[in-house]
């Protein structure tokens, strides 16, 4: 007999979504394990065509890719009040499904700052809108023997964007 799908049970992909003290346990076990560890993060309000082929290449880069997401308080901070579009344990939720993702943790201040010093990725990625010099947290990376990269940006793909063509749309 095929077993009975009960949709309103969480999904598995939030296995993924961990606390602070979650991801650093992770971190510790992947590090003994001599798993490569990957980490950026970002607000992801609506993953998009860009988000998939920037996370596909930052995990081409190690073993593990954990992705910090801005809360929804930090995302008004950054974006103003008419986002996140969607909540952020939708945000991470999604996120999460991601094969190419690992482990999903929130964020609520307004960098990364203390997620990375906590985690010590051995590769800290941003997209191409950022330069190395600017991405937070690069000099604990560095110091710690890890590398900062700044990878590829694909242009004309932005939830912004996305917003500007739904609204157009609606008009």
């Amino acid at each position: 007999m095929p077993k009975v799908l009960n949709f309103s049970d969480p999904p598995t992909a939030n296995a993924k979504v961990c606390s602070l003290d979650e991801l650093v346990a992770l971190r510790a076990d992947w590090k003994a394990g001599n798993r490569r560890v990957v980490f950026t993060n970002g607000c992801f309000d609506l993953v998009h065509p860009g988000h998939v082929r920037y996370l596909a290449q930052a995990r081409a880069l190690g073993d593990a890719l954990i992705v910090a997401l801005n809360s929804d308080r930090s995302v008004r901070r950054l974006k103003g009040d008419t986002r996140p579009i969607l909540k952020e344990d939708e945000r991470a939720e999604v996120m999460a499904a991601l094969a190419v993702v690992d482990a999903v943790t929130i964020f609520d201040s307004e960098t990364p700052f203390d997620v990375i010093r906590a985690v010590l990725p051995d590769i800290l990625v941003k997209g191409g809108d950022w330069s190395v010099d600017t991405i937070v947290g690069r000099d604990v990376v560095e110091a710690n023997g890890g590398q900062v990269l700044s990878l590829p940006f694909v242009a004309g793909v932005s939830t912004s964007e996305i917003v500007r063509r739904i609204q157009a749309f609606g008009s």
